[in-house]
């Protein structure tokens, strides 16, 4: 087995459980999907985020915001973003990922 360290985010979060989603995360999400050379990281990102925020998908977007700013993606675009799905995905949609964003923004500034 490998270490801790050693292990994907996928791994990390449900391998124990769910060791083929995890393979698919890893070989079929993030080893091809977000390899694709039609759109950068960056595109991917700001894309993922809106979609994560406008469908409340709250479990996945921590992981996304984190991945959204190692991807080059600034805090004021994210809340650019959220504040434009505000008018798009609807108010809660905004209300919702404004904390988790946050507290990701304050676990970033205290690494």
């Amino acid at each position: 087995m490998a270490k801790e360290e050693e292990l994907s985010p996928a791994r990390k979060a449900f391998g124990d459980i769910a060791p083929a989603l995890a393979g698919y995360s890893d070989d079929v999400l993030f080893g091809d999907v977000w390899e694709r050379p039609g759109l950068s990281p960056r595109d991917r990102s700001l894309i993922t985020i809106a979609s994560l925020i406008s469908l409340y998908r709250v479990n996945e977007l921590p992981f996304h915001l984190n991945k959204a700013m190692e991807n080059g993606i600034s805090k004021e675009e994210i809340v650019e973003v959220i504040t434009h799905l505000a008018f798009y995905s609807g108010w809660p949609t905004a209300n919702t990922a404004l904390p988790i964003a946050r507290k990701i923004f304050a676990d970033a500034n205290s690494k």
